[in-house]
């Protein structure tokens, strides 16, 4: 399993030419370090007196981070699954009558997933959001780097779900896909960039004080 490798096997990989992992695989695992950023902020904070009042909203939060990180890391594997037929399809001699009918459905269902990554980043965007306001100063700049990994991240998910759509001849699915993958990116692009935005200005009016 490509989760199961070190740091550097990982990347490696990803640096040679093989099919997977890709750019589907490297943005949910990007998504999934900004949701263990979210997780060890929120682990820094829970116990602390000065936070007491947002201890329940932290825990949760923690949960759905832990949560969010463990499923982004099943979509690693599932992004390289979904790519496996897609890389076999373009294989098959163009004189096959099949190879349309089978590229096709390749393509379609390798656009999925990097949808589903589109979602989870959405969701460790929003855990983000509400840490901004109840994690400890002292990881306030890590919420502020998941941020950017988790904005980054959609950006990448998208492209590939693009990728796909654009070789898609069924027009109307094609559509509906980038249609959900437009509405994330405008809903949590500029979300990510407040949240980078302001932990930033936090950051250095504390350094000028």
């Amino acid at each position: 399993m490509l989760t199961e490798k070190t740091v550097s096997e990982f990347a490696r990989q990803l640096s040679e030419k093989v099919p997977v992992p890709g750019g589907g695989g490297a943005s949910a695992l990007a998504a999934a370090l900004a949701a263990a950023l979210g997780s060890m902020a929120a682990n820094y904070t829970i116990g602390k007196k000065k936070y007491a009042m947002y201890e329940d909203d932290v825990k949760e939060l923690l949960s759905t981070a832990d949560k969010l990180r463990l499923k982004l890391l099943e979509l690693v594997e599932e992004d390289a699954k979904a790519f496996e037929p897609l890389s076999k399809a373009y294989v098959i001699p163009k004189d096959d009558p099949g190879r349309e009918q089978a590229l096709q459905s390749a393509t379609l269902n390798a656009a999925y997933t990097p949808l589903d990554i589109m979602d989870a980043c959405a969701d460790v965007i929003d855990v983000l959001d509400e840490l901004v306001e109840k994690c400890s100063r002292l990881v306030l700049s890590d919420v502020g780097c998941g941020a950017i990994l988790a904005g980054a991240a959609l950006r990448a998910a998208a492209m590939n779900v693009f990728v796909n759509t654009t070789a898609l001849t069924d027009r109307s699915k094609a559509e509906e896909l980038e249609l959900t993958a437009e509405r994330l990116l405008d809903d949590y692009l500029p979300l990510a960039d407040v949240i980078a935005e302001t932990v930033t200005a936090d950051i250095r009016a504390a350094a000028e004080e």
